[in-house]
């Protein structure tokens, strides 16, 4: 009786043990998520608090988290049960940034060179690189087709609870032939890339292998990696999420991606530490980490003096998405696996880049092959669904029973988002379509709806 009243201690000893750890490791995690996306939407993007917290912080593990909105300094302070205190601080420019193995001093301190976009007025300068919308003509498109496509990206239909559509842009043949936006949300109103994010990195990497900054194919310039086999990791490798660096892409408790992303200062360094568990170009794995391995190297790429102007400059100012922000982590690295930001046309504007074999406005912004080597799926991707930092829908062997969006076209290709955000091109059908939301149990089905915005084009 003694050794089983003992046995019973010691696993209820365990069990407690643990459960203190994973708080321990979890609380953080819902505070910093919490207080991060919070300060966001209220001081880049200007929504009130009680709207965010009802909306984006209300359901699961999130509504254990309490948050203080400070206007004064603009910031957020979060906490769980007034433990795991968490603070994020809004600066122009820059958005917001979680205080991570920083002071707030310090944070502040960081010294930014900024690009200063030239003024216009995009309301007076037609699309797409101003807000002048054709008025609608006789194109051949089903109008009534169309109008039930959006109609199904809006409805909420399904008992697992609504789809959160909040914005929809359908560009055909570069134009604008469809717009809709959720109650509370407009053409001003930015929208969370999540994942999306990834794709701007494939970009203005490409930019830089275009200037030879950058050098695809080539072992990453990594010292700390030179000393054993990731040596061989080229920058090919990471951009196709086949480095065979150790990895967990798992946010619904403690993990690899959860530690980078909320409590790591410089979220590049720190993926940089994983150790090599399979050969390069062999193993594909879903990776925040190595999107933000790529982020560090462009940094280092381009150089301080220039970093913060070289994305504006280059990239948004060019293609006309003057909303857009990526946001950087505590030691001033964009979060490039994450944290952009833009209008749903500006998204939209991303996505015609692409759409366009990367020429914007009669300039080739993208080198000349880029979008083909993007769109292409990896070697050791599951089914062929990843390329460069952009998703694919290829399948296996172009079978269409293996494509994720088995009523799309081969061609097309997606950046995706966590909780439904998506920017869908598609070449054949001279179509991109952006869709934008918050699908936290019911996720909107983008193989109907893409397929019904495609049965609503000429024939």
């Amino acid at each position: 009786m003694k050794i089983i009243k003992r046995s019973i201690l010691v696993i209820v000893i365990l069990v407690v043990g643990y459960g203190l750890r994973y708080a321990w490791q979890a609380l953080p995690i819902i505070s910093a998520f919490g207080a991060k996306d919070l300060c966001t939407c209220v001081f880049l993007n200007g929504r009130t608090a009680d709207d965010v917290i009802r909306q984006e912080l209300g359901a699961g593990l999130q509504s254990l988290g309490s948050f203080d909105v400070n206007a004064n300094d603009s910031t957020v302070t979060g906490t769980v049960f007034g433990l795991a205190k968490r603070k994020a601080i809004y600066r122009k420019g820059l958005g917001c940034t979680l205080v991570s193995e920083i002071s707030e001093a310090e944070l502040r301190g960081q010294k930014i060179n900024f690009h200063t976009m030239a003024p216009v007025n995009q309301d007076t300068i037609p699309w797409p690189m101003g807000n002048m919308i054709k008025p609608a003509i006789d194109t051949g498109i089903f109008v009534t087709v169309l109008k039930e496509a959006l109609d199904f990206a809006f409805t909420e239909t399904d008992s697992a609870g609504p789809v959160n559509t909040r914005a929809v842009v359908v560009l055909y043949n570069g134009e604008i032939i469809a717009e809709r936006y959720a109650s509370g949300y407009d053409v001003n109103s930015r929208h969370m890339g999540w994942s999306m994010t990834k794709s701007i990195t494939n970009a203005i990497t490409g930019i830089l292998t275009k200037d030879g900054r950058m050098k695809v194919f080539d072992p990453a310039p990594i010292p700390q990696w030179q000393n054993d086999d990731r040596k061989k990791i080229t920058l090919h490798n990471l951009l196709q999420a086949s480095s065979g660096l150790e990895w967990e892409e798992f946010y619904a408790g403690p993990s690899p991606a959860t530690k980078m992303i909320f409590n790591k200062k410089d979220m590049g360094l720190y993926a940089m530490q994983s150790p090599l568990e399979s050969e390069p170009n062999t193993v594909f794995e879903y990776s925040s980490g190595t999107t933000n391995i790529i982020s560090r190297l462009i940094r280092e790429a381009i150089g301080d003096d220039d970093y913060y102007k070289f994305y504006y400059r280059e990239l948004f100012e060019k293609i006309g998405a003057r909303s857009m922000v990526i946001e950087p982590d505590a030691g001033g690295t964009y979060v490039g696996s994450s944290f952009g930001w833009a209008t749903a046309r500006d998204w939209a504007r991303f996505g015609l880049l692409y759409l366009n074999d990367g020429v914007f406005n009669d300039e080739q912004i993208l080198p000349i092959g880029w979008v083909a080597y993007s769109a292409t799926a990896a070697t050791a991707a599951k089914r062929g669904e990843y390329g460069a930092q952009w998703w694919t829908n290829a399948g296996s062997m172009d079978d269409q029973r293996n494509r994720t969006y088995p009523d799309a076209p081969a061609d097309s290709f997606q950046a995706e988002g966590f909780e439904g955000q998506f920017v869908f091109v598609v070449p054949s059908k001279k179509l991109v379509v952006v869709r934008l939301g918050l699908s936290q149990t019911n996720e909107l089905d983008m193989n109907r709806f893409v397929s019904k915005v495609i049965d609503a084009l000429p024939r």
